[in-house]
């Protein structure tokens, strides 16, 4: 990858608020995966580092390879909930079986890595066989709407629309070299916040559909997308 398309990838620009709308998440889950969190002890309050590492600055921007670490991480937690602890103590085990500075965005976690960190995770909750299966399809679920270039790089990130089922439709996307890295429809530079600006201000989805020569589910599927974002 080039410097150029190396920086893009790296380069801080989402803010928690639009990353964990982008994400389908609460914004304090987000901040405290990327900024730590206080917590209290019988010995006072203590603090838990940040499991995504961003780069530093005020206010806190994630890169779109951060982007695709949290969507990663919420794949692990949204099927069992745990702690952040638990989940801290697991993605330990796994910066040291895969040495990489992002990790959960890491091409190699999507080889044999995942079923022995998915084992290995299991452990730590005690989490059952037939629960680490089901961690493991939501995983990979997660993992598909990723692509990657040759090298196992991230480069396109499909963001959730609907239910984050293994089947759900691809119908936007985020990729650091078309329109800045705002999510746009699949296969065109149009972003989804403008089709959702152009709905809301009185055009139908038939028409917006016409004019920019896309079916009607997209142009659904992009108002939906941007409705949840919003509301995040």
């Amino acid at each position: 990858m080039s410097s150029r398309r190396e920086w893009l990838f790296e380069q801080p620009t989402y803010t928690i608020r639009e990353a964990a709308g982008f994400l389908y998440l609460p914004a304090a889950t987000l901040r405290s995966w990327v900024a730590g969190r206080d917590y209290p002890t019988e010995a006072g309050p203590k603090r838990f580092r940040p499991i995504v590492r961003v780069r530093n600055g005020s206010p806190i921007l994630l890169s779109f390879v951060n982007l695709v670490e949290a969507h990663v991480l919420s794949a692990i937690r949204r099927e069992h909930g745990v702690s952040l602890s638990k989940v801290r103590r697991a993605l330990s085990w796994l910066e040291r079986h895969v040495p990489s500075p992002h990790p959960l965005a890491d091409h190699e976690l999507q080889t044999d890595k995942l079923d022995l960190f998915i084992e290995h995770y299991g452990g730590l909750i005690n989490v059952s066989r037939h629960g680490q299966v089901e961690m493991r399809r939501v995983v990979v679920a997660y993992l598909a709407r990723i692509d990657r270039n040759p090298n196992g790089i991230p480069i396109r990130l499909y963001p959730f629309t609907r239910c984050h089922g293994a089947i759900e439709p691809k119908p936007v996307v985020i990729d650091p070299e078309i329109s800045f890295g705002r999510p746009v429809l699949v296969g065109t530079g149009i972003p989804t916040e403008t089709v959702a600006e152009r709905f809301n201000a009185g055009e139908t989805i038939d028409e917006l559909a016409e004019d920019y020569g896309r079916r009607r589910d997209e142009i659904e599927e992009a108002i939906r997308f941007e409705r949840h974002t919003e509301a995040a």
